[in-house]
């Protein structure tokens, strides 16, 4: 990386000394946000205000010594920007020794390259070094300021290169990190009865304080007299930790907030943990409590059954806790019964329904027999194209077979993480085994994960910990959950899927029509929320039930696809072409993103909308909804294909009516919009509580997937 990488990043134009920016952090912010939009490195200065204020109400971005360091990833970014202001009235960052008076904001593009990520980490960690942030202080003019930073920066790359610092990638500046993070040989050697401590830091970001956080556990480690490495899962590249160093280690300190990378590396050592900023604030008390656990045979530990850092999961109670081991489950699913569903659609796209069925007398269907008994060397009568399809059929099926067992295996991994895996995968196909289908899997996956994650957490002799979450558990995790699956529940489950299928296969008429109202509803109520993702799994697993004899489970498929793209369709009807008038200029501008949104079943489209105006447009898209979910079901129209809208039109049945239905909710829906605008005037909101809904509704969005529609 040259120089002029780092000139780039902050400039005179950006720099503000002793200038009183308001009595708080997001007045302090807002105002250097405009600075970096006012330079042109940003498209939008509230854009990206509120995405450094929303990043600053999951966590303050204090640090001692008077240091502020907001930042954010934004897509107004165009590229990577450091502002600094010198405060004259000191505001309030969420430091714990008091608030803050030298502010450097950091902005960053969605797609920042690598060596920009490694220079602005560097001067983050800088930042908790008295002689920079004295010096910082005692600058003159903003050119001094800049040439601080540049000197700083500068100095690393030239002398370290981009990250190669041993594990940490720690500035050769700083003595005190250079000397705990020297060769992990030569310390072995030398360190006599010091204690050996390993580490993980990791913030949402991965720019500021993951470093931050890492240097300053490495300093309180020197001053406790302890060797320490740490391995910062940040933006710039990361250098695992040596799996030598790892064994060696008398104990294990977590700083993140967020989930650590492969976790099991770390198993059955002794365990402190806590969110990334207090690795900043509190290291030395970190370290003691370190060096307290690594003697402490009753300490915790590293469990093989924990995948989420504990700092997250202290507050979540049994409901949160379930939904989330039942959504992770659905989410890793997905893909099987995607690429199954569409290949699936594309066989008979190219060979007919007719590769379905029976061949004859063979006991094969007719699939299997033309891929057994011909090859492209030796095609059958029918060609090409039907030899062709014939192949897709068959990997579709074999995909859409591993729909059970995905499920379990990733329920039991997101309770227990991968020792979870094997014994969630293999009740998941007892479960088949036993024609329990899905909901089997569900149970299934529930009951490895929870045994996994108790056996886990049974103390056990130092030389078997290593074996626990790679032998042990997964032994005894599968022999509980498949036991019970295959000799007391499997059978009850499996009745139960049978009078479910039965019940499916009976439904026509109003029957048909109000579980297409209510599935319609579900839809749209949250917008890829937890009743949304209820209908969709629903119709997702039920696509493995579906064959040419039973439609029911492809026609509630398409019924749910469809209401799921009439918000954002509504949305973009009622914004560019209904009422234009009604909506602001950037509601207008997504409105028109909104027709790709929703024609593709991906309902981000319609959030902003729903942010802004909760109660008009959730409501409205409801009714749309509803009403295309009804015409669905009632003409009978079918979908092989789980997630692509429009554009998996070929393995869509009776198409002609899937538009009918998707035309006439969308009308339905932005006439009902239009009208509430007209008619019902919104209740006007104060300014914090505006400022309230905005976070929520940037947090909603960004925890959105896709394939959830």
């Amino acid at each position: 990386m040259s120089a002029d990488t780092t000139q780039r990043l902050i400039s005179a134009e950006l720099v503000g000394l002793d200038e009183d920016l308001g009595a708080t952090s997001s007045d302090v912010i807002r105002v250097l946000a405009d600075r970096v939009a006012a330079t042109g490195r940003a498209a939008d200065g509230a854009a990206l205000a509120e995405d450094a204020i929303k990043r600053e109400a999951s966590v303050g971005t204090g640090v001692p010594g008077g240091i502020a360091i907001p930042h954010a990833r934004s897509a107004s970014v165009s590229s990577p920007t450091l502002a600094f202001s010198r405060l004259a009235r000191k505001v309030p960052f969420g430091a714990p020794d008091g608030d803050a008076d030298v502010v450097f904001m950091i902005a960053v593009p969605e797609g920042a390259d690598k060596d920009h990520l490694t220079v602005l980490s560097t001067l983050a960690r800088a930042l908790i070094r008295e002689d920079f942030t004295a010096a910082l202080r005692a600058a003159a003019t903003p050119e001094d300021v800049v040439d601080l930073v540049q000197r700083e920066v500068g100095g690393e790359v030239a002398a370290a290169g981009v990250g190669s610092a041993s594990n940490a990638s720690r500035p050769a500046a700083a003595p005190s990190t250079q000397a705990a993070s020297g060769d992990a040989t030569t310390k072995s050697a030398t360190a006599g009865a010091r204690k050996v401590i390993v580490g993980v830091t990791a913030c949402p970001t991965g720019i500021a304080h993951t470093y931050m956080a890492a240097d300053a556990l490495v300093a309180a480690a020197q001053r406790a007299g302890a060797e320490m490495h740490v391995e910062t899962q940040g933006s710039s590249q990361v250098e695992p930790l040596d799996p030598a160093l790892i064994a060696r280690a008398d104990a294990v300190v977590f700083a993140v907030d967020v989930d650590v990378r492969d976790r099991g590396r770390f198993a059955g050592k002794p365990l402190v943990s806590g969110p990334v900023k207090r690795g900043v604030d509190e290291p030395d008390k970190m370290i003691a409590e370190a060096l307290r656990a690594a003697d402490d045979p009753n300490a915790a530990r590293v469990q093989g059954g924990v995948t989420t850092s504990e700092s997250t999961k202290s507050d979540e109670h049994f409901g949160q806790a379930l939904k989330r081991w039942l959504l992770t489950g659905v989410s890793y699913m997905i893909p099987f019964v995607a690429g199954g569903g569409l290949l699936i659609a594309l066989g008979f796209l190219l060979s007919g329904y007719a590769i379905a069925l029976p061949h004859g007398d063979s006991g094969q269907n007719n699939a299997v027999y033309t891929l057994t008994n011909y090859t492209l060397l030796n095609l059958p009568p029918e060609g090409l194209g039907y030899y062709l399809g014939a192949a897709a059929f068959q990997i579709g099926g074999v995909s859409l077979g591993f729909l059970v067992a995905a499920l379990a295996g990733y329920i039991a991994y997101a309770i227990a993480d991968r020792p979870g895996i094997a014994p969630g995968f293999v009740a998941g196909s007892i479960a088949v085994f036993m024609n329990a289908g899905f909901l089997g899997g569900l149970v299934g996956g529930l009951i490895a994960g929870g045994a996994a994650y108790w056996i886990g957490r049974i103390p056990t002799w130092r030389w078997l910990r290593g074996l626990m979450p790679v032998v042990i558990i997964p032994l005894f995790a599968s022999i509980i959950a498949s036991g019970l699956m295959l000799l007391v529940l499997g059978g009850p489950i499996a009745w139960v899927m049978t009078q479910l299928t039965a019940w499916l296969n009976s439904l026509s008429g109003a029957s048909a029509i109000l579980l297409g109202i209510i599935l319609g509803l579900m839809m749209a109520f949250d917008l890829g929320g937890p009743v949304n993702k209820v209908a969709y799994a629903f119709a997702v697993a039920g696509l493995g039930a579906g064959s040419a004899t039973n439609v029911v489970p492809f026609e509630i498929m398409a019924a749910v696809m469809a209401a799921g793209m009439v918000p954002p369709l509504a949305l973009a009807l009622a914004s560019t072409v209904l009422y234009r008038k009604g909506f602001t200029k950037p509601e207008r501008e997504n409105g028109k993103a909104a027709w790709l949104l929703g024609a593709s079943f991906i309902s981000e489209g319609a959030i902003p909308f729903a942010a802004a105006d909760p109660l008009r447009v959730i409501p409205a898209s409801m009714v749309g909804a509803a009403v295309t979910g009804a015409i669905s079901m009632a003409a009978g129209v079918t979908s092989r294909a789980p997630h692509g809208g429009i554009f998996v039109f070929f393995a869509i049945g009776n198409i002609g009516m899937f538009v009918v239905a998707l035309l006439a909710g969308t009308i339905v829906s932005a006439l009902v919009l239009v009208g509430l605008k007209k008619w019902v005037r919104r209740r006007p909101v104060d300014e914090a509580a505006a400022a309230s809904e905005a976070t929520v509704a940037a947090e909603t969005v960004g925890q959105r997937a896709p394939v959830a529609a």
